[in-house]
Parts: structure tokens; sequence; C-alpha cells
């Protein structure tokens, strides 16, 4: 088995990108890819590691994408290390705005008594702060029982404190990647909302735009979705992924390499993708 997608303390997963190499040995892991959101920069700690425990490792990211569809869409970006000067540039600008979404969040809450500072979501986050970050920590404070209400109550889409991100469009964020030197890929086509007819007809404009992967391989895919996946990119000639979407504790029920507890990706997922980075 490998994982293909996974996220660290960089982001918003609960482990550090040391911790989840660790992990990943121990769970017998074939190889692993750390994918936090919108940043690189708990990679060169992962990459590190990896060499010194042996385990084959591929440099990654999950980008939030412009998407005018019912769902929402991540691209999946990897490489074969972590130097990545060009995307990182890219990454800057979508930070600033990021903390400029935070500030606003923020100011959202207090207007509706509920009193939180940056400070402590830093406390909490020790990286890039997310909007799990803004739920665990109005857990901590007493103001909601769970991570769950608090999304519902004040930070999902639509909810009072809910502020969009600054997002790039699919054509900037495969562009990014590429010039970095790294292969795109479509991340949990399931997070789409799309029918297959609509999903068949959108992997065909992704393929056009630059798409070289999509994650087949995902925990809440079903075995029939899968099989579809599978069947699209034997049609369209793309490379089929996956990985679990493992974040530890802000994501308690899924499990490193495993999921919900039946995925299994297959090792030449990792090997196909290393295969085509080796050819850049």
């Amino acid at each position: 088995m490998v994982d293909l997608h996974t996220h660290s303390t960089a982001s918003d997963g609960t482990f550090r990108p040391s911790e989840l190499v660790y992990l990943a040995k121990k769970e017998g892991l074939k190889a692993l890819a750390l994918t936090d959101h919108d940043t690189t920069a708990g990679l060169k700690e992962a990459y590190e590691v990896s060499l010194e425990e042996g385990l084959p490792f591929l440099c990654g990211i999950e980008i939030s994408v412009k998407f005018d569809g019912p769902g929402h869409f991540h691209l999946l970006g990897y490489f074969m290390s972590p130097e990545l000067t060009p995307l990182e540039e890219t990454l800057r600008a979508l930070q600033d705005a990021r903390k400029r979404r935070n500030e606003l969040m923020i100011e959202k809450l207090r207007a509706l008594g509920v009193e939180i500072t940056l400070s402590e979501l830093e406390e909490i986050a020790q990286g890039e702060i997310g909007r799990p970050h803004f739920a665990r920590l109005l857990v901590e404070k007493g103001y909601v029982k769970t991570p769950d209400e608090a999304f519902e109550k004040y930070l999902r889409k639509g909810a009072p404190a809910y502020v969009p991100k600054a997002l790039l469009t699919p054509e900037e964020a495969i562009s990014s990647i590429y010039k970095a030197g790294g292969i795109p890929v479509l991340a949990h086509p399931v997070t789409l909302k799309l029918n297959r007819k609509e999903l068949s007809h959108y992997l065909e404009e992704l393929k056009e735009l630059g798409i070289r992967g999509i994650e087949v391989y995902y925990s809440e895919h079903t075995g029939e979705f899968t099989s579809f996946l599978l069947s699209e990119v034997k049609r369209l000639g793309l490379i089929p992924t996956g990985g679990s979407d493992f974040h530890g504790a802000n994501k308690p029920d899924i499990k490193l390499g495993r999921g919900f507890g039946n995925l299994r990706v297959p090792e030449e997922c990792f090997q196909s993708l290393k295969r085509e980075l080796e050819m850049f």
C-alpha cells in the first residue's frame, strides 16, 4: 500500500511532517506523499526524514481551485524534490490573501459575540491557519461542542462568519505546477458533485488544460465510483493515483494508508507518478 494524499501541521493536519513519515514506516506503507494545503512548508522536513528512513517519498501540494459547479475543486501537484521556488512565489500571494481572510473571519465572529484572537489560532495551527483551526478553537473556548457544530453554526459556506478563499483558476493552478516541474492531478473527484456524464465531460476539459492524473482511490469513493474512474483514466490516457486524505486528529476516522479501513492504493500509482516525473 501507498498513501499519496496526506496532511501535516504545516497546513491542517496534527502530525508534524517528520512524524508522518515515521507513522507511514510503522504502518508498513511502501511510499508516501505529503500534500499540504497551499503550502510547501513541511516538504523539506518530510523529505529529509524519508531519506533517512529509506521510505520512497514524493513531495506534493493540494491547491484549492475556482470551480463554478456544485462542489469544490482541489488540485494535487507531485514533485521529486522540495525545491519549488516558482510555485512558492504563487503560493505567497495566496497566503497573503489567506491571512486577510482569517482577519475578516475573526472580525465577523467578534461581531457575533465570539471572542477569539489571531495569536490563539496561531498557537493551535503551528502553521497555515484554516477553518478546522477556527473550529478547534471554538470548541476549546466553549462556544460550540463539536467542530461540526462550529462549521454548521459559523464557518461553512453561507454561515455568518464565512469568508471565501482567494483561488487560482484551473489554468493558473495547472500552469503553476508545471512551471515548478511537477505533475497536476485532480484530487477526490467526488467533491466536484457532478453526475457521471458531467464528470466525464469535465475530465476531458481538464485533460485539455494539461491535467496528468486523477485521484481514483480515495477514502470517500465507493467501489462503483472507483471503477468508473478507472475506466475514465484508461479512456483518457491519464495516471490513476490515490490517497487517504489523512489529517490525524482533525479527521480521526481516516487512518493513514487505509482511509476508513478498506482503502488500498496500489504501489503502481506511486511508480507511475515517479516514472512520469523522471521524464521531465
